[in-house]
């Protein structure tokens, strides 16, 4: 053998053993396996709360610390509304660690809330030893079966050699498709257990599972031909767009049209505010003309939303003239509530543009003219009282309104659920996607708070904003206790008119003003935000509140800003219940 030829055999045995010792099997733990596959999946930001069934994945963090960052939240349903506004401000797979038992159960309306809302989340809960199981053990509950209505998939481990498989499979379905909640239940047993770990394999399919439903051809030919023959056509969007990333494939498709576009809250930010087509909000709620509008078009495309009964008023006086194009990724969302003419399953990412190929240019001026008109009216009723009441107490609206002055429109906005919220989806003003992040379809008080927390990890560039009520705050508060020990820079305003306001509402409009427990007492917030180490300030004169906000602002960490608002203030527009989206009342 020449040398030539033992230095390549040399080098080709080198290669070899390196290939061999690169794919030898290692022992860990299960526990270890966990956060190996979190790393591989890129995850930075954990929030969670340790206990008993979840110690061994927690005593194994200890020494990933420099890898992972662990939130230690005050309860677990703060830890998964934090996930939660983490993978809503910045796109990625939201994750929480809960121990077993009532940690687990604490988790029930964060994954209700995130599965409606289509939020990706992986949460993974500790359990008892599986020789325990069924057997009542100390903090044993059935997390499967409970959490199975509320979770796109949930699964139990009770072998250490699942971990790598299932937790692939686990980021996988939470993020693909139409995004949302998947728990992994992992027994204290598999969490000790170690095992030949083979390494980590991220997953892309699962036979059975179409996360995408196949895009044809020919309805994306039909819808075509509706839009290009319509005289009045309006979009609805909702947050499928900013789901699928397709906000810059929507704002094409509806300026080649020129087709006014309106949203529905979790729809909102992803064109900006001022966009000439962006009509404004969708609902119960929502703008005079886009509500009235929808029972004059002759073609309703709806994009990524899923004709929710606070869209649609009574369904049976809903769009009743119009032809309806539905676009969605979740074909059970297809004529589930509204009866399409045409359906155009599909990520809008890749419909969208196909579909904008196929439109011709069109002006619709007149047409585009009705949604000022009706802007002009509300305006003169509605937007320009809330903006300058004529009374010396604060309105909701005014504050929303100079808050936008100061921000620019920049800032991420998180709002809790109540009066406050629609003020907040009403007057807020954005320019990018990603800003407008709240409940939406389950309508979860005590979000507001954890969700500002977690919104700003997810995007610790932006400036959080959360706008709470005086009912919201107190359901978790104690997540104050999170800010102080990690540091966060969350802005938290509090607009406190010294009722659960949208309840109040409801009772005076219908219900003869009976008001029913609706009266609420609150702590002194600024002293309690002290206590947390936090600054605040309280403000009730209209001359205080510019300067209030810009103090807020510019100090250097989280600021807690109480503002006293009318009592009695209502939102309008509003369309009563069991009315239609036509029938919205101006006051």
């Amino acid at each position: 053998m020449n040398l030539q030829e033992n230095t390549a055999t040399l080098s080709n045995n080198k290669t070899a053993a390196q290939t061999t010792a690169r794919q030898a099997p290692q022992q860990i733990s299960g526990s270890e396996a966990v956060l190996k596959a979190l790393i591989e999946e890129g995850v930075d930001t954990i929030f969670g709360y340790p206990g008993g069934a979840i110690m061994p994945i927690y005593d194994a963090l200890y020494d990933y610390m420099d890898k992972l960052q662990h939130i230690l939240v005050r309860h677990e349903q703060g830890g998964i509304h934090a996930a939660q506004g983490y993978a809503r401000s910045s796109g990625r797979v939201g994750i929480v660690f809960a121990t077993s038992g009532p940690g687990a159960t604490n988790l029930v309306t964060g994954l209700a809330d995130a599965q409606i809302d289509s939020t990706p989340l992986v949460c993974i809960t500790g359990q008892v030893f599986a020789h325990l199981l069924g057997t009542d053990a100390f903090q044993e509950t059935d997390v499967v079966n409970i959490t199975t209505p509320v979770t796109k998939w949930n699964y139990q481990v009770t072998d250490a050699t699942e971990i790598p498989e299932v937790l692939a499979k686990a980021f996988y379905i939470a993020k693909s498709g139409r995004p949302g909640p998947v728990l992994i239940d992992i027994t204290k047993n598999a969490q000790l257990q170690k095992f030949d770990f083979q390494g980590y394999t991220k997953c892309n399919h699962i036979r059975s599972y179409r996360p995408k439903p196949i895009v044809r051809k020919e309805y994306i030919q039909q819808a075509a031909e509706l839009i290009n023959n319509a005289e009045k056509p309006f979009v609805i969007w909702g947050q499928g767009v900013v789901l699928g990333s397709a906000e810059n494939e929507f704002k094409k498709f509806i300026e080649k049209g020129n087709l006014p576009a309106a949203w529905t809250i979790l729809g909102e930010s992803a064109i900006p505010t001022d966009h000439p087509l962006n009509v404004g909000m969708l609902g119960m709620h929502g703008n005079y003309g886009p509500n009235v509008l929808t029972n004059e078009c002759d073609v309703l495309i709806a994009i990524g939303m899923r004709f929710d009964d606070r869209v649609t008023g009574r369904l049976d006086k809903y769009a009743r003239q119009a032809k309806i194009i539905h676009l969605d990724i979740d074909p059970a969302e297809i004529d589930k509530n509204v009866k399409v003419t045409v359906p155009v399953w599909g990520d809008c990412k890749e419909t969208l543009p196909l579909l904008t190929e196929l439109i011709e240019k069109k002006q619709h001026t007149e047409w585009l003219q009705k949604f000022k008109d009706y802007q002009k009216k509300e305006e003169e009723l509605c937007i320009i009282p809330e903006m300058n009441p004529a009374s010396e107490v604060l309105s909701m609206a005014e504050i929303v309104n100079e808050m936008n002055e100061l921000t620019g429109g920049n800032a991420i906005v998180v709002t809790d659920v109540g009066q406050h919220q629609m003020v907040a989806c009403r007057y807020a003003k954005f320019n990018q996607s990603r800003s407008n992040i709240t409940s939406g379809g389950l309508g979860t008080m005590g979000f507001g708070l954890p969700a500002a927390i977690g919104a700003k990890f997810g995007a610790p560039d932006r400036t959080v904003i959360a706008i709470i009520g005086d009912g919201g705050i107190q359901m978790t508060i104690q997540e104050l206790g999170t800010i102080m020990q990690s540091g966060v820079n969350v802005k938290i305003m509090i607009l406190n008119n010294q009722f659960l306001g949208m309840v109040r509402q409801w009772q005076e409009l219908f219900h003869d003003r009976r008001y029913s427990f609706v009266n609420i007492t609150s702590p002194d917030y600024i002293m309690v935000a002290k206590g947390y180490g936090i600054e605040g300030a309280k403000i009730s004169k209209r001359e205080e509140v510019r300067q209030a906000l810009q103090t807020m602002l510019n100090h250097n960490g989280s600021y807690l800003l109480e503002v006293m608002v009318g009592k009695e203030n209502n939102v309008f527009p509003m369309v009563p219940q069991g009315c239609s989206v036509s029938e919205i009342r101006l006051a």
